[in-house]
């Protein structure tokens, strides 16, 4: 085991562990490599029908009939709205937690694939909208305002059209990161979960108004049948799965570990989880069956690899919600939904991997630990040395899977850090640098100022790997 200090690393004594000093069962293999088969199947179905949406507009749309600037506005609207219906479709479809989708795709993926369609989801919307608005007032000869009403009045669903648009466009405007960081995470999550009433609210208009759809036949049909399949998710991956997981599991809290000042580790125990089909680097979304926590969830990654005895999460204590966690009582029941992410050792492309933990960024890195191959490279960065965690797992792990891990200790601003976190210093630390794959979990300021450093080191991007919870 290696050590680079910036300051002394300062040893930490006594073990975090209440059950036994060590941290799971002997070293087991690598799990095999999952490769990305799964991904490019679900791309191939999105193009696919993301082109069956607007085909029957070009099936029923006779050559020549664009005759003026009115048809041209009248045909975008048209277009635009059936885009925007399909994308509404694939956005709830991804907010299904479904169990195919999360191991094929993963939490992360899906969480960056959702916050960007959903950017052009609300272009979509707006733009069928206006060019709508706009078309029908010049076929009408009214005002703008005036043809708003109009539409509001005469035709059928539209007041709940208007709703739906709205509340996307709140949606999407509380994703704007600026915003979203300041948001409680409850406030905004809620927030998020009324783009399931846009679905139901924009249903109606589609069907009673959608040139392609207003009709009985197979591409009415069709929609129906895909509205079907989404609900049909929904209600697989958000109630009978978890239902299942939980009422099989019954999981509860065992005992909650001060780390250090301002972190946790709640172990929790329950019934079969040597049947927990789980990966170090996973999370899962917890709920706290108490009087403060039944109502709220929360992503957090669990911290050690599957051993059948128990699991761990460790929390930094950041707000309201992870502070109250430091007062779970032993037998308080944990409601769970999980394990989500492809931020795992079977998503390596390569044999060799470096983790880059910042703070509690170590939790799902030091239960990846467990089951990368052996020969593995950890730099951990943190402010001061009380502010390292699981030091002696660590320690351990380092020597059961030969694994070189530096202690980075002191702020990004100080020599030692800064020369470290470069390209020149990453290589010298790990000289097979652009031939690993690199997983990077941590405080949002480091994680995008190691992505840099790393695509300036030569590292392909295919082979950074960073844990992105769910939006």
């Amino acid at each position: 085991m290696t050590y680079q200090d910036t300051h002394a690393a300062g040893r930490r004594t006594g073990s975090s562990l209440p059950y036994g000093g060590r941290s799971a069962a002997p070293v087991a293999p690598a799990p095999p490599r999952r490769g990305p088969g799964g991904r490019r199947t679900l791309a191939t179905l999105f193009w696919l029908g993301l082109v069956a949406a607007v085909l029957p507009w070009w099936l029923d749309t006779p050559a020549g009939s664009l005759a003026d600037t009115t048809d041209v506005l009248v045909a975008a609207g048209r277009i635009t709205g059936l885009v925007a219906g399909y994308l509404l479709l694939v956005q709830v479809a991804m907010m299904s937690r479904l169990g195919a989708l999360e191991r094929w795709v993963g939490g992360e993926r899906i969480s960056r694939l959702h916050r960007d369609l959903g950017a052009t989801l609300l272009v979509a919307v707006l733009a069928h909208l206006s060019l709508i608005v706009v078309a029908y007032a010049g076929m009408e000869e009214k005002s703008i305002l005036g043809e708003v009403g109009s539409l509001l009045r005469d035709y059928q669903d539209m007041v709940s059209a208007f709703v739906a648009a709205g509340i996307m466009m709140a949606v999407g405007f509380t994703a704007i990161r600026a915003i979203r960081t300041v948001l409680p995470y409850e406030l905004w999550y809620h927030l998020h979960l009324t783009s399931y009433a846009a679905l139901l609210l924009g249903f109606g208009h589609q069907f009673s108004n959608g040139a392609q759809l207003f009709e009985p036949g197979p591409v009415r049909t069709g929609w129906i049948g895909a509205y079907l399949l989404v609900l049909a998710a929904l209600i697989w991956g958000r109630v009978v799965a978890p239902l299942r997981f939980n009422l099989r599991h019954r999981l509860r809290v065992a005992d909650v570990v001060a780390e250090s000042r301002d972190t946790i580790s709640i172990y929790l125990t329950g019934r079969r989880l040597n049947q927990i089909d789980m990966l170090g680097g996973q999370y899962f979304r917890w709920r706290f069956l108490n009087a403060g926590g039944w109502w709220q969830s929360h992503p957090f990654s669990v911290s050690a690899a599957a051993n059948g005895r128990w699991l761990r999460l460790t929390v930094k204590v950041v707000g309201g919600h992870t502070a109250d966690l430091r007062d779970l009582r032993p037998g308080t029941g944990v409601w769970a939904e999980g394990p989500s992410g492809t931020f795992t050792a079977a998503h390596r492309t390569r044999e060799r991997a470096l983790l880059i933990a910042g703070g509690s960024g170590i939790a799902p890195l030091r239960a990846m630990l467990e089951e990368l191959p052996p020969g593995a490279a950890l730099i951990y960065r943190a402010r001061t040395p009380a502010d390292v965690l699981l030091h002696p797992e660590l320690d351990w792990l380092a020597q059961a899977r030969r694994t070189s891990v530096w202690y980075v200790i002191g702020s990004r601003d100080d020599p030692g850090p800064r020369q470290v976190m470069s390209p020149e210093g990453l290589r010298r630390m790990v000289p097979d640098l652009t031939r690993r794959d690199v997983y990077l979990c941590g405080p949002s300021g480091l994680v995008d100022e190691a992505v840099r450093v790393l695509r300036r080191a030569g590292v392909p991007r295919r082979q950074i790997h960073l844990a992105t919870f769910e939006l």
